[in-house]
């Protein structure tokens, strides 16, 4: 592809770019820094719908009246309802649903995934095959462990249920109303309700320990 047939299809994105933040600026979108942030044709915007800086919106996206998406967030086929925060840094993948007042912070990826209204995933997860029930809480760190190699798995997430920072969630698996994931865990099976399920390797002191220095 030569020069000038590069320069005319960039002309011609700016273009088509400006033309649907001027519509969405037309509708009371606010974009903040509007030249930073990408759309895509058929982005939906609903009422009071707040986006910052450098975010990109791929195919197939609607976003709820009151919502806010921080900075930095690649967002496609995604439902976004009302009173939802999104970002920085969330990267929001096909067959996402968020559901009123929940939350995705800053490096948090999901895919396939339904979350219910009310629940966090807060920080540093990835979310695939999931369904997460109200008011949930998923800690820093909590993985859920989807494929296999050659099958991806459901996760099941009840509601009121408090997931540890930095857990592995080995799907297929199930964590029932009200139960508790300890910090660390891999789990492997079924929680049940009202039941805390933790799998973490006992920790042990070494009295006196020398640390081995290296050769010079």
């Amino acid at each position: 592809m030569n020069t000038n047939i590069k320069f005319k299809k960039a002309n011609a994105f700016r273009i088509s770019q400006e033309k649907l933040r001027n519509k969405a600026l037309s509708k009371g979108v606010n974009l903040v820094a509007p030249e930073t942030i990408f759309l895509n044709k058929d982005t939906v915007f609903g009422k009071n719908v707040t986006v910052e800086p450098y975010v990109v919106f791929g195919p197939k996206v609607k976003i709820g009246d009151n919502s806010y998406i921080k900075s930095f967030s690649h967002i496609e086929g995604t439902t976004i309802e009302k009173n939802v925060i999104i970002g920085p840094y969330a990267r929001l993948r096909e067959g996402t649903i968020l559901k009123s007042y929940t939350k995705i912070g800053n490096f948090v990826e999901t895919k396939k995934t339904s979350i219910n209204s009310k629940s966090k995933v807060n920080h540093l997860s990835y979310i695939g095959d999931t369904i997460i029930g109200k008011n949930a809480n998923i800690g820093a760190g909590t993985i859920t462990c989807n494929f296999n190699g050659i099958k991806k798995f459901k996760t099941n997430i009840s509601d009121n249920v408090f997931v540890g920072s930095n857990s592995s969630l080995i799907a297929p698996v199930k964590l029932e109303r009200n139960s508790v994931v300890g910090a660390g865990s891999v789990i492997t099976k079924n929680v049940k309700r009202n039941s805390l399920g933790i799998s973490r390797p006992i920790q042990i002191g070494v009295k006196n320990y020398k640390r081995k220095n290296k050769k010079k």
